[in-house]
């Protein structure tokens, strides 16, 4: 199970394109709506979640990620599952997505020592002990960070391939039509 949380405030670009990746690719994916089941996005687009936080367990968990926008980052840092989760996955090398601005709760944990990441400009200071990277999007073990919205597509392909191999990512690129000039 891959969970995508999303809390009042977040990019729906950053949650929505990666999920629909993600469900194309044939990845069981669950949205999670922080403090309601619906939740509204940075641009005032609601989205009704599949469960909300208290269904959330870590049972086969395969993934977790986390989008950004504003005040989305922060109100996903309040939620002590948000928290539990980021935690019990990287204790257990679960694969930790964050893209925009949610990088910066990965690096005020602690959990971005000594790995290449990126994020949305004007967070990097969040980022402690990260090997800060210009590019879309970067994967190092098993945390990948996305720099923001425009880097959604990037972002989505990258869990991909990390949970169903490089093989099926590019096929689904290909279907997508995504490498098309």
């Amino acid at each position: 199970m891959v969970y995508v949380f999303l809390a009042d405030g977040f990019e729906e670009t950053e949650a929505l394109v990666p999920v629909d990746i993600l469900r194309r690719g044939g990845v069981e994916v669950k949205t999670v709506g922080i403090g309601s089941k619906t939740v509204c996005g940075s641009h005032k687009i609601p989205v009704v979640c599949d469960i909300t936080e208290e269904e959330v367990s870590p049972d086969n968990i395969k993934a977790i990620v986390l989008p950004g926008g504003m005040p989305g980052t922060l109100n996903l840092k309040k939620s002590n599952t948000v928290n539990s989760l980021i935690d019990f996955a990287a204790d257990n090398g679960i694969i930790i997505g964050a893209i925009c601005a949610a990088p910066s709760i990965l690096g005020e944990k602690g959990l971005l020592k000594g790995k290449r990441a990126t994020c949305f400009p004007g967070f990097e200071q969040a980022l402690s002990g990260a090997a800060l990277c210009e590019g879309p999007a970067v994967k190092d073990g098993n945390i990948i960070t996305a720099c923001g919205a425009g880097a959604a597509f990037q972002f989505g392909f990258l869990l991909l391939a990390a949970l169903y191999g490089n093989d099926t990512a590019d096929k689904l690129k290909a279907g997508m039509l995504y490498d098309r000039q």
